[in-house]
């Protein structure tokens, strides 16, 4: 039994570590350019927290990929995007990377 112990514990440690939302969708008005795009980017990227983001302009979609284990509140993005002169419609939290979530993009019709 002690063995199958120290096999699964740090199994489920590391399963509770990668537990949460690996991407934050926000759908948002007012994205026009390429250059909102970018001003949005350069903003989420000052977080700790961010791995990556998406802007689809097509979509109204800005996407977050959070760093293992960390998060970042939604009042925070949302007064980062409205700051910058955005309304930001919801906020989901999902489990899609955030690479899957643009390959999606890539492929679909707005």
């Amino acid at each position: 039994m002690k063995p199958l112990l120290r096999v699964l514990i740090p199994l489920l440690v590391a399963y509770g570590a990668s537990a949460g939302a690996a991407t934050i969708e926000m759908n948002v008005n007012g994205l026009v350019c390429a250059f909102c795009a970018q001003g949005i980017e350069k903003q989420l990227r000052k977080f700790p927290a961010t791995a990556d983001v998406v802007v689809s302009l097509e979509h109204r979609l800005v996407a977050v990929g959070l760093k293992d284990g960390q998060d970042i509140p939604d009042a925070d993005l949302r007064r980062a995007l409205t700051n910058a002169g955005y309304s930001v419609k919801s906020i989901d939290r999902t489990e899609t990377p955030i690479a899957e979530l643009r390959e999606h993009l890539k492929q679909a019709k707005p």
